[in-house]
């Protein structure tokens, strides 16, 4: 089984989408069907898309986690901290590998791991 799809939701699409750029991800913005205006990327086989919250959402869902595998991890770890992104982890070392929790503009948080160098 592979992931293909994930779908964030959010009251401000692009900045949402410059954020998860900060990670290293490069969007696409646009539309296919009926779909409104939306930003995609793919990381390996998954499909990211961020979409505007559907006319019954008030607020897009904070519950939701994600986690990366970063290359530039403290390059990536400086940057956002420069922006004042809030972190509820420092960068430290755990049970799963480096890593640290931080937080994207609708609250999610999100886990970011530090990948291994490959020699």
């Amino acid at each position: 089984m592979d992931i293909r799809l994930l779908v964030l939701r959010t009251g401000n699409t692009k900045q949402l989408a410059d954020f998860y750029s900060l990670l290293g991800l490069s969007f696409d913005y646009h539309k296919h069907g009926n779909a409104p205006l939306h930003y995609s990327t793919t990381i390996g086989q998954t499909v990211l898309e961020i979409y505007p919250l559907t006319k019954t959402q008030i607020e897009p869902d904070k519950n939701l986690r994600l986690g990366f595998g970063i290359d530039n991890f403290e390059e990536t770890i400086e940057k956002l901290k420069n922006l004042k992104v809030a972190f509820s982890l420092e960068p430290t070392e755990t049970e799963f590998g480096f890593m640290t929790i931080i937080s994207d503009p609708d609250e999610r948080k999100i886990e970011l791991y530090k990948n291994k160098t490959k020699e």
